[in-house]
């Protein structure tokens, strides 16, 4: 019962929070990382832990809250996911994508094998994935709301789409040689499309819906969702198969912002205890894990921006480079995937977190925040037709 009621509580106090940060003209994304990295320790410090006698192991382990994890992580993976089948390669967003990927990449590598305790090399790269990660749907809505020209949108949403298939490929291809056998059964689910385009059967529907079912499966029984995800959408795209999201978008971005996000976000920090966390970093480390990431990224997009070339007269270079240092909800899902999967720990989780959120507050810092307080689309990519 307390439990419940300590989910609850969590949920609605998100739902408070991203009501605030609208009035303030923050977007919701915001206020979330800002109520978990700073509030929910607090509660649980202060109030959970002492009063209600709850541990974060006891928090999270219902087995309906486990479903519910499951299907929340799913379906924000696939929303992630899915820009795959809006992937248009240019060779402009292919050149700024390049030291955006390749620079804070390299960097989180050697930030993981000479600053870090020693650790399995599958965490040093996931450390080095996530100096690097761009955080699509929340790119897009910085962009669309500071009225950003559509070309130049469109330019660097597909680089983001860029880097962050890069990200997520190269793990899923990283895991997957660990256990060659757990690639059997997603690499056959990937099959799907096909299969169903060889029965003659082409209805968008079938295959979107077996698409966020099967990612579902592979969620709950902890197989490779990144190998499935990744290869069912490119045969998607291959085969030109539209993906539909499994709501209308109203009950789409309604689910994301007051659920499924706050229970990822909820699940992720309580099980970390935040002061003994933070002492079992020394100062370089937490620093380094703090600035390195946004300062590498920043680097990587200014070097990439200035071989692209200007997306048009006037454009900033400074103010693009600070948009695709964004990490947001990209960035929230990789952790939280590294998380349950023990490839890093809680203090590292807690860093990098805290990091992604000033990387997220920077544009707004900078005065690129500024939002509607209805606003009329998704925080989607430009590609409308889901």
């Amino acid at each position: 019962m307390m439990v419940a009621l300590f989910w609850a509580m969590a949920l609605a106090l998100f739902a408070v929070a991203t009501r605030l940060g609208r009035h303030l003209g923050l977007i919701p994304i915001v206020s979330q990382l800002l109520l978990a990295t700073v509030g929910l320790p607090l509660l649980m410090y202060f109030w959970i832990e002492p009063h209600w006698q709850l541990s974060g192991a006891a928090l999270v382990s219902p087995i309906w809250l486990k479903n519910l994890y499951s299907l929340s992580f799913a379906l924000l993976l696939g929303y992630i996911l899915s820009d795959v089948i809006d992937l248009q390669l240019d060779r402009q967003s292919l050149k700024i994508a390049l030291p955006s990927f390749c620079l804070p990449f390299a960097c989180g590598l050697a930030t993981a094998f000479w600053l870090l305790p020693p650790q399995p090399w599958i965490s040093s790269l996931a450390v080095g994935l996530l100096f690097a990660i761009t955080a699509i749907p929340v790119l897009y809505l910085y962009l669309r709301h500071i009225d950003y020209p559509p070309a130049a949108t469109r330019r660097l949403v597909q680089t983001a789409i860029l880097i962050d298939l890069s990200c997520w490929t190269l793990f899923a291809i990283a895991q997957g040689t660990l256990h060659l056998s757990s690639l059997l059964l997603p690499l056959a689910g990937a099959c799907l499309p096909l299969l169903l385009r060889l029965l003659g059967l082409r209805q968008a529907w079938l295959y979107s819906g077996c698409f966020f079912a099967l990612l579902v499966v592979a969620e709950h029984y902890k197989l490779n969702a990144l190998i499935f995800g990744i290869g069912y959408l490119l045969l998607m795209a291959v085969l030109k198969a539209p993906l539909i999201l499994p709501f209308p978008v109203r009950w789409m971005i309604f689910l994301q912002t007051y659920i499924a996000i706050p229970l990822i976000l909820t699940f992720g920090i309580v099980q970390i205890n935040v002061h003994s966390a933070m002492d079992s970093l020394g100062w370089v480390q937490l620093v380094a894990l703090l600035l390195l990431p946004i300062a590498s990224k920043m680097l990587g997009n200014w070097l990439g921006l200035g071989w692209a070339g200007a997306s048009f007269q006037g454009a900033s270079r400074w103010r693009e480079s600070v948009l695709l240092n964004i990490r947001g909800l990209s960035e929230i899902v990789f952790l939280n995937l590294l998380l349950q999967q023990q490839l890093i720990n809680p203090a590292l989780y807690f860093a990098l977190m805290l990091m992604g959120l000033i990387a997220t507050l920077l544009p707004a810092l900078a005065g690129m925040h500024r939002i509607p307080l209805k606003p009329a689309a998704p925080a989607r990519s430009p590609h409308a037709n889901r």
